[in-house]
């Protein structure tokens, strides 16, 4: 699993830079913005937690991606996209700090150090995107939910044995897989047995190193 850049100081990575962007607070399953709307601003993840979606024209809808702080969504702006290829949501309580793309624009090409963080986050997760495309198309149903449950847990980002994520509807964890709800709830019941994850009290997620076990087992 790709190793995402370590996270930025929003605060101080603000201020250095002389980035004036705006810092909002979303509630849980507030949208951030929606797929079709116009795209002049990138965001940054301060805190919480948000998701990436996209509705087809049949009105199938797919989790794309579930980021955490320290990571930049809606930078297609950068690259010319004049309107959002997906929809943005907040899983939980979330701030988003909103960057207007000239300003942004700007920074990269004047700030060399700035240029070079946002370039290597860009291209961790291409490599992650990558990797996802291949645990679809050749990887059990199970396997690909591990491995999910490990990325939104972080795992190989720090040296925690335990790590929990916030509560996530099955439903939205089949649509990160590309399966049913039906069998994201076996595999769950599956892991739990088998003590890979537990449940908190705070319906959050407790997940165990041992679950990668499930991803390299052949």
């Amino acid at each position: 699993m790709v190793k995402l850049p370590g996270a930025f100081d929003a605060s101080e990575f603000l201020k250095s830079a002389g980035l004036k962007g705006t810092s909002t607070n979303y509630r849980k399953r507030q949208f951030i913005y929606r797929q079709g709307e116009a795209c002049p601003t990138l965001f940054y993840v301060e805190a919480g937690m948000v998701q990436l979606s996209v509705v087809s024209k049949a009105g199938r809808q797919a989790v794309v991606a579930m980021l955490r702080p320290g990571e930049f969504f809606g930078e297609g702006c950068l690259a010319g996209q004049t309107i959002r290829m997906g929809s943005a949501s907040a899983v939980e309580a979330t701030t988003a700090v909103c960057i207007d793309k000239g300003q942004m624009s700007a920074l990269l090409h004047q700030e060399h150090p700035l240029s070079d963080r946002f370039i290597r986050h860009m291209l961790a997760r291409n490599i992650r995107i990558e990797q996802d495309l291949i645990d679809h198309l050749f990887n059990s149903g199970e396997k690909r939910l591990a491995r999910k449950l490990l990325l939104l847990a972080r795992y190989g980002n720090d040296d925690l044995p335990t790590r929990t994520i916030p509560p996530i509807a099955q439903t939205t964890l089949a649509e990160m897989v590309g399966t049913t709800r039906g069998r994201v709830n076996f595999f769950m019941r599956k892991f739990r047995r088998l003590g890979f994850v537990d449940y908190a009290e705070n319906g959050r997620i407790v997940v165990h190193n041992s679950l990668l076990t499930v991803v390299l087992h052949d």
